[in-house]
């Protein structure tokens, strides 16, 4: 598996970001602002993770997505290894990232990988998001906010 920045000519692969964020326009928004990395295996990308500087001394992992068909192989949390590695080689001082309260495998992995819950933001997607999310059997109502030192 290879990861590497998008280049600025490539089309960012939607069909993986909405996985991780059902919002097209919310995903456009900070695809602007942010630098996109893909994870390819024999040419196909088959994972994706959006950073975003929040402050000169914080970047926030916005999106992290895998391809349905390769879960389970460890590439979640080589993507956010890379986006902790390409954070620190910036030069900032610490990483966050957002989930939802019914992400249960992601919240999971980002403790996994050093995060530590820092808050909750109450009623965060139902506020943003126009359709109600559910995952696990469980509504996604309030995001869980993680971050951890590099």
């Amino acid at each position: 598996m290879f990861i590497r920045k998008l280049k600025e000519h490539e089309t960012p692969p939607f069909n993986l970001l909405l996985l991780a964020d059902p919002s097209q326009e919310l995903v456009e928004e900070y695809l602007a602002i942010g630098e996109c990395h893909v994870a390819e295996i024999e040419g196909e990308i088959v994972g994706v993770y959006v950073l975003v500087k929040l402050d000169a001394e914080t970047m926030e992992i916005m999106n992290v997505a895998v391809d349905d068909r390769m879960h389970d192989r460890g590439i979640g949390k080589k993507l956010i290894g890379d986006a902790i590695q390409t954070a620190r080689e910036l030069g900032y001082r610490s990483l966050e990232v957002g989930t939802g309260n019914s992400s249960i495998g992601q919240l999971a992995l980002y403790q996994k990988c050093g995060f530590r819950v820092e808050g909750v933001i109450k009623d965060f997607f139902i506020d943003n998001y126009k359709e109600a999310i559910f995952e696990n059997g469980i509504q996604c109502r309030d995001m869980i906010r993680l971050a951890r030192g590099l």
